[in-house]
Order: structure tokens, then sequence, then C-alpha cells
């Protein structure tokens, strides 16, 4: 069973063309400038898949560091 659905590829795809361009955007409402990274790109054209309702995974919960004590 595939975890991604066929749409939301083409949704990255989209995103990772608009980068190319240099028309992709940082931030909620496009104000933090343009997008350097294949990796960004890629993660919005996720989000904006889940966004539409497609069949993307959830995001991964953030990974909390272990504090080292210091004897």
């Amino acid at each position: 069973m595939a975890r991604y659905s066929r749409s939301a590829g083409t949704d990255v795809k989209r995103a990772v063309r608009r980068k190319k361009k240099g028309k992709l955007k940082r931030g909620k409402s496009g104000k933090g400038g343009t997008v350097k990274s294949r990796k960004q790109a890629i993660a919005i054209g996720l989000s904006e898949a889940r966004k539409k309702g497609k069949k993307v995974p959830k995001k991964r919960a953030k990974r909390r560091k272990k504090k080292t004590s210091t004897r």
C-alpha cells in the first residue's frame, strides 16, 4: 500500500518547479523571502497536499533532546 497518493506527488513536483523559477516563498503569507533548499520545497509541497486532504502521512513529532547531567 502506498504511503503517498499520486496527486500528492504532483503537488510536490509543482512546488519544486516553483522553487526552481524562484516563485516559492517561505512563511505563512509568503513574506519570508524565497526558498533556498530543495528539502524545504518538498516539505512545502507536502504540507500543501495535506491541507487539500490528500493521502500524506502525518508530520513527525519533534524529538526532544535528552538532558545530560554533568556530575
